[in-house]
């Protein structure tokens, strides 16, 4: 029997598992996490907090999955180090587990740059995983102002999460706006101007020069801010160590060919620790989006099970709410522009050479599924009425076998 093991317990792990028993379905498999909670819906944490979900319905498979797809979950232990010679995988423990397929889902990590002072500061929290978000849900109270540093996808996931349990949220970012690697100006300004409706505070283009005690800090402007809880939403960084300390390529991400193996024999990476290629703007770089993972994990899965699959169809796509106000993106914003403004909604298309290049939708996201699907299959805008579809995207916009073969396959 073949020895699959997976470093990650989360959406590509997941995804890698269901591909491999969809081809093998005695071969041993083995998760390893750091983690000690059930495979959960990483996005989720904010809405745990903001209270529209509960851990049952983080849960990413139902309570049986592990038994049901007869893999084994070893959590709560950290794994430091792979030797590819000796096909086994180092323990914190000691433990040296062997294998014959291995993938490497290990995601990433908060980055915290250097800040003068950031050592005085107690009540400092980060939110990526479950962890962090039941840490801030035991630790935030009532009667706190919340300083968040960054104005990220990630940040601004943590404001959502605890507007309503403290006091006051303030957030600086050295960017002039917010959510700058997912949206234009225009669009910054329309989330902006949304949350500091509900009373945000937002402090941009300015950074943290030195945190002078356990509650202040100074700001390179001169302003000085005072807070109670500090959240620190900057950045993160791909765990790639296990492959790069063992010889295998990495460049910011782990570098993987189509089918996901990496430079190493029999390992495999998957995530976003893992690079992709984008189809949008032609260039290998990490797509830290759930998508993505699913399907790099599924690829993996497939092809360390002995079956031939490749994933070649990548695009950087987020699709977000911020309390009431929903916004998907994708692609990249060059090219000719299609666009539409209102009170409730915001929409660019972005196009060349015959092809749709990227889009941004705040508030009215309905029927987005048709945009991604031109983007990611890199359909000639000739062939459909791009003209009806830069108004309303809908399937009468293609022609009867186009829909059929296009429109009904996974994207």
């Amino acid at each position: 029997m073949a020895k699959y093991v997976i470093i990650g317990n989360s959406t590509a792990a997941v995804n890698c598992v269901e591909a491999i028993r969809s081809l093998d379905k005695e071969g041993d498999i083995l998760l390893l996490s750091d983690e000690s909670h059930f495979t959960y819906g990483r996005p989720l944490i904010s809405y745990l907090l903001y209270g529209k979900t509960d851990f049952e319905h983080m849960k990413y498979r139902p309570d049986d999955w592990y038994t049901a797809n007869n893999a084994q979950l070893k959590a709560g232990v950290k794994a430091v180090k792979i030797d590819p010679k000796k096909k086994k995988v180092e323990l914190s423990t000691g433990e040296k587990i062997p294998y014959e397929k291995l993938l490497v889902a290990t995601g990433s990590r908060p980055f915290v740059p250097p800040m003068s002072g950031l050592e005085r500061v107690k009540d400092q929290y980060s939110f990526m995983t479950l962890d962090d978000a039941l840490k801030i849900e035991k630790d935030f109270k009532k009667e706190d102002d919340a300083l968040i540093i960054g104005a990220g996808l990630i940040g601004l996931k943590c404001l959502e999460g605890i507007l309503g349990r403290v006091k006051a949220v303030t957030v600086v970012d050295m960017a002039n706006r917010i959510l700058p690697s997912i949206l234009d100006e225009e669009g910054s300004a329309v989330v902006q101007k949304y949350l500091e409706g509900k009373g945000v505070k937002f402090f941009l283009g300015d950074s943290a020069a030195e945190f002078t005690g356990e509650h202040a800090v100074t700001m390179k402007s001169g302003k000085k801010l005072t807070f109670d809880k500090l959240v620190l939403a900057v950045g993160v960084r791909p765990n790639v160590e296990f492959v790069q300390e063992a010889g295998g390529a990495c460049n910011r991400g782990i570098v993987t060919d189509e089918g996901q193996r990496t430079t190493l024999p029999d390992v495999y990476a998957a995530g976003d620790c893992a690079l992709s290629h984008d189809i949008a703007a032609d260039t290998d770089r990490i797509l830290a989006l759930l998508p993505n993972a699913a399907f790099q994990g599924r690829t993996a899965g497939l092809n360390m099970a002995g079956g031939s699959a490749v994933f070649d169809k990548a695009v950087p796509m987020n699709a977000m709410g911020l309390f009431d106000l929903h916004m998907i993106t994708a692609g990249v914003y060059e090219g000719e522009c299609y666009e539409e403004k209102g009170d409730s909604k915001y929409k660019k298309l972005f196009f060349a050479n015959d092809r749709l290049k990227g889009f941004i939708l705040i508030g009215d996201v309905a029927r987005a599924g048709i945009y991604t699907s031109l983007l990611r299959n890199q359909t000639p805008l000739s062939e459909v009425d791009f003209a009806m579809l830069e108004k309303s995207p809908a399937l009468a916009a293609f022609p009867p076998a186009y829909r059929k073969e296009k429109l009904t396959q996974k994207v």
